[in-house]
């Protein structure tokens, strides 16, 4: 059976919260452990490991236990993904407001000419 491909909103609402963030920045320097990326946050285990769940979820992050260890690793491909469609939406936006300042233009060249 094939797993279910994370959607771009839930990436973006995994991404939402700094919690979430922070392990995803820490992960992007390589693969840690649940203790070691719950260490910066004064918070419960549980309540870390709720985080850790929501980037499980959207595909993120994936993990492995090897012993008693649980170590975590960051998956690009919804990153990517994210950062396609914020490429896409700069692209579409600047495109955008080029047209509209050759419009503005246009029309202060018209006023100055009329």
């Amino acid at each position: 059976m094939v797993a279910p491909q994370p959607t771009l909103d839930e990436t973006f609402r995994a991404l939402s919260d700094p919690t979430r963030r922070a392990v995803v920045q820490a992960l992007g320097r390589g693969p840690a452990s649940v203790s070691e990326l719950a260490k910066p946050f004064e918070m419960a285990l549980p309540s870390f490991l709720q985080h850790l769940r929501v980037l499980e979820d959207c595909g993120l992050v994936t993990t492995r236990k090897t012993g008693r260890v649980r170590t975590c690793t960051l998956r690009a491909e919804p990153l990517a993904a994210a950062g396609h469609w914020l490429e896409a939406q700069r692209t579409l936006w600047t495109k955008r407001l080029d047209q509209l300042d050759r419009l503005v233009l246009q029309l202060k060249d018209q006023e100055d000419n009329g």
